[in-house]
């Protein structure tokens, strides 16, 4: 997974405010990058430096494996849920409409810079050349 990528994902994650989520789908169409699978990726491999918990599935679970310790980062924070915590971590659910996070306008401009970083540092790896399949043709 490029450096940068996980990078920008991890960037967005630390902008989360407390008690607010986003969805891994969120993280990439934000970042116009990737799809939920990369963004899960990165967090997976990078993620004890930003408050991972805030990046949930779409159903409002949160990330797998981790429901005992989300739900205390949850439970502190604020976070609108619905249902207890089982044993076992599940049972509950972040509520995604009440607590998806909004970016104001401090918000958008710091996610506009980390796409525009994202694709400049595409557009050098790849030469500036658009790669087969997106207009033109490998020869």
């Amino acid at each position: 997974m490029r450096e940068d990528y996980t990078e920008a994902v991890l960037a967005v994650a630390a902008l989360i405010p407390p008690g607010r989520v986003l969805a891994y789908g969120d993280i990439a169409e934000l970042l116009d990058a990737g799809g939920p699978r990369q963004v899960g990726s990165a967090l997976a491999h990078s993620g004890d430096s930003v408050p991972w918990w805030r990046v949930i599935r779409a159903s409002g679970q949160p990330p797998a494996c981790h429901g005992h310790r989300a739900w205390t980062h949850y439970r502190e924070e604020g976070t609108p849920l619905r249902g207890q915590a089982e044993p076992d971590g599940t049972g509950y659910r972040v509520s995604i409409r009440e607590a998806r996070w909004q970016p104001d306008d401090a918000g958008w401009e710091a996610l506009d810079a980390l796409r525009e970083a994202l694709a400049r540092a595409g557009a050098e790896k790849s030469g500036g050349a658009m790669s087969p399949g997106h207009g033109e043709v490998e020869v």
